[in-house]
């Protein structure tokens, strides 16, 4: 796969690699396929209610303004009622280079009951996969990616939502 470095932002320092955002180019067949089976996978996910309660991405009628919403009533209510309200946000940069293929993969077994032939195309989606940097012509070595989801891809996004559901549900289980 080749990786195309995109700068996070335009007005940053071109020189400090760790700006950059490593953007897979995926040929349209690629992209086609991953749009069928995120599509099949995100009607199985909300057809047996697995998506985080509190997740506005991927699904009907929710979006960045239903939660911003939801978090400006929830902290008015606990105002209103005299109690203290908090707002923890998470900076999850480099978030998606962090998944573990191994966890996850077990996760999706366990956590979404996915198995048999999904299960082997995820893992197959996920494993062996070498990347190389093109930038302005020149190439980098192959290498092998070890853990993360594509940035880019139409799956890397629902897959690590996935990845990160279980935070979802300790922060529900403890009533944060």
């Amino acid at each position: 796969m080749v990786i195309t470095p995109l700068l996070k932002k335009p007005d940053l320092d071109l020189a400090d690699v760790k700006l950059y955002r490593p953007i897979s180019n995926l040929s349209v067949l690629y992209k086609l396929l991953e749009r069928l089976v995120a599509r099949q996978l995100l009607d199985y996910l909300n057809a047996h209610h697995l998506l985080p309660g509190c997740q506005s991405a991927y699904r009907s009628y929710h979006s960045m303004e239903t939660a911003i919403l939801k978090v400006m009533s929830d902290i008015l209510l606990a105002l209103d009622s005299g109690d203290l309200a908090m707002l923890t946000l998470l900076d999850l940069s480099a978030a998606f280079d962090t998944v573990d293929h191994y966890i996850f993969l077990k996760s999706l077994n366990i956590s979404y009951g996915i198995s048999r032939s999904v299960f082997g195309w995820l893992t197959s989606y996920l494993s062996n996969r070498t990347q190389f940097v093109q930038l302005n012509g020149s190439c980098s070595k192959s290498s092998v990616v070890a853990c993360g989801v594509p940035q880019g891809s139409v799956l890397g996004p629902i897959l690590f939502l996935l990845y990160t559901a279980d935070l979802t549900r300790l922060v529900d289980t403890h009533n944060l």
